[in-house]
């Protein structure tokens, strides 16, 4: 079953058990994957990879908007877009640990043979295809630089 199928029949099921939290998310989900199939000349079907790509951008979203609700003193709408994110990271694959993803990133330096942190745009670009949907972009950035600077 692929992602967009999985995020269909949870969407019925959620709508059955009135999850609110849980309908709205995957709809929301839905329609930016939909949004993202018919963005450009031609409408296309999304790869699960993409569906991927798309699920990290709404998590991401949620938890920034999240960070800031709690800065602005708005903890109930904070909860609101973590319990969004929980929503959507059940489609996420598992989170890579930060000790994994320092592995990673060793590995990359090792293959491009990085010296420095001008090197940096060879090691992301090394690590971003093998941590796709498993980590936080930011996360990664700042993990390459420490190992650059090193």
């Amino acid at each position: 079953m692929s992602i967009k199928e999985s995020l269909r029949s949870d969407l019925t099921e959620a709508i059955r058990g009135r999850d609110e939290i849980a309908s709205s998310t995957i709809r929301m989900v839905l329609t930016a994957i939909t949004n993202e199939e018919v963005a450009g000349k031609e409408a296309r079907v999304l790869s699960d990879d993409e569906i991927i790509r798309v699920l990290s951008r709404e998590a991401k979203k949620r938890r920034e908007a999240s960070e800031a609700f709690e800065n602005a003193g708005r903890a109930d709408k904070a909860a609101l877009e973590r319990a969004e994110g929980e929503v959507i990271a059940k489609y996420l694959p598992a989170q890579l640990s930060v000790d994994d993803i320092k592995k990673l990133i060793a590995d990359a330096i090792t293959s491009t043979g990085a010296a420095g942190p001008a090197d940096m745009g060879k090691v992301m670009g090394a690590v971003k295809a093998l941590i796709a949907g498993k980590a936080d972009g930011s996360i990664v950035s700042t993990l390459v630089k420490e190992a650059l600077n090193k």
